[in-house]
């Protein structure tokens, strides 16, 4: 049986470029998935709040926090795992080269705020830190029918899950593909890490997806593939 994908939650961009904002109009929140594959139950960047993201699951799902078997983050922007301190008893994956790459920013970020005597972003970085400690280097495949698909370039490691059938591919893209007017605009999403190699992961999900979950917006039909 080929794994399914339900959307939990829908993202938001803070202000999208492509409807003439230009500051911050709203809350910023990433799209948040589940994969249901055999017995794994997997949640895709829990970005809403504890408090919101448990009875949303419950209303799309019908499940509980603790029937969550993986959480698996795209990206570590924190944007993407707000709530995951909700999913404790689940095994917490993120790409490798994210988890390296966003670990040793941290961690230079955290001495520098010992050397400035800056007691409180040291506190906030020593939280992001022990949540990216808590994390492990999510193998090639999770489940079956649920591949790694590396999309780097947003961020150093941003990595997609990429949901093969005989009908259809579906990709969870993250910030990769951030919106269905990004997708139609040929664009990828600002700021950027790597502007060069976000572009190129970009055209790789449009090249291999029939179905785009976009890292901000609904599942999506790529337009540019023919069923």
């Amino acid at each position: 049986m080929s794994a399914t994908v339900r959307i939990i939650s829908i993202g938001a961009l803070a202000a999208n470029p492509h409807w003439g904002e230009r500051g911050a109009v709203r809350p910023a929140h990433a799209t948040t998935s589940l994969i249901v594959a055999g017995n794994a139950k997997i949640l895709v960047d829990p970005s809403l709040p504890p408090q919101v993201i448990i009875p949303r699951l419950f209303e799309r799902a019908g499940i509980g926090p603790d029937e969550i078997t993986h959480v698996f983050l795209t990206c570590l922007n924190p944007i993407h795992r707000r709530g995951i301190l909700a999913f404790e008893k689940a095994q917490w994956l993120v790409s490798e080269v994210e988890r390296e790459a966003i670990g040793v920013q941290l961690v230079n970020s955290l001495k520098e705020a010992h050397g400035a005597d800056d007691e409180d972003l040291a506190k906030t970085l020593g939280h992001e830190i022990a949540v990216i400690q808590r994390t492990i280097a999510a193998p090639d495949r999770i489940a079956a029918g649920v591949d790694l698909f590396p999309l780097y370039g947003v961020t150093p490691g941003l990595t997609g899950l990429l949901l093969p059938s005989v009908s259809a591919t579906t990709l969870i893209a993250g910030d990769a593909v951030a919106s269905v007017e990004h997708l139609g605009a040929g664009q990828v999403i600002s700021p950027c890490y790597d502007l060069e190699a976000a572009r190129a992961s970009f055209a790789e999900a449009v090249e291999i997806s029939d179905w785009i979950v976009c890292g901000r917006d609904n599942i999506v039909a790529n337009g540019s593939r023919r069923f």
